[in-house]
């Protein structure tokens, strides 16, 4: 095996295992939730801007298309796929890491609410800022919402456009 191949691996291996480590981390502060907050009062950080309240939510961001558990998760496995895809085109140098990273936060993000909406056919959810009455979210959506602002940020800022030509698909692509 050559070293790119080795390198290769080690990269995925390393992103599979922080993608289940994140995944465990969200799952174990859902399980948090409900065992000290479903059916209690909200616990109150900082009175009138952050709390943790308990809900159990059967739609997508901002509870929109509500009981479409079927579908989230078909597209929860479709994001996940083609991340993988991107992350496998992705050359294998220590400038692409903020890439890597993103990637395994949105699948990290991905799985944790799919297992939700697999296992109990909703999303736990339990942050609340108050303050600006911002949806009720969770750990998993913060993986995501981290990554996408990361990767809206690198692509603006970071990566030079032929840095991203990795990711082309046809001719052009490498």
């Amino acid at each position: 095996m050559n070293n790119k191949s080795t390198k290769s691996i080690k990269s995925y291996l390393l992103a599979v295992g922080a993608c289940i480590l994140l995944v465990i981390l969200d799952q174990l502060t859902k399980w948090l939730a409900v065992t000290h907050l479903k059916d209690q009062a909200a616990f109150v950080i900082w009175k009138g801007v952050f709390k943790l309240e308990y809900l159990e939510n059967r739609g997508a961001a901002f509870g929109i298309m509500q009981n479409k558990q079927f579908l989230f998760a078909i597209g929860a496995v479709v994001i996940v796929a083609l991340i993988g895809y991107a992350y496998g085109k992705m050359p294998h140098t220590s400038r692409y890491y903020l890439l890597r990273i993103c990637a395994v936060l949105i699948s990290a993000g991905a799985f944790g609410n799919l297992i939700d909406r697999v296992r109990l056919n909703y999303v736990v959810d339990f942050f609340y800022f108050e303050l600006i009455d911002f949806p009720i979210f969770n750990v998993a959506d913060c993986y995501v919402v981290v990554a996408c602002i990361l990767f809206a940020l690198s692509i603006l800022f970071y990566y030079k456009e032929e840095e991203l030509k990795c990711f082309s698909i046809g001719k052009g692509s490498k």
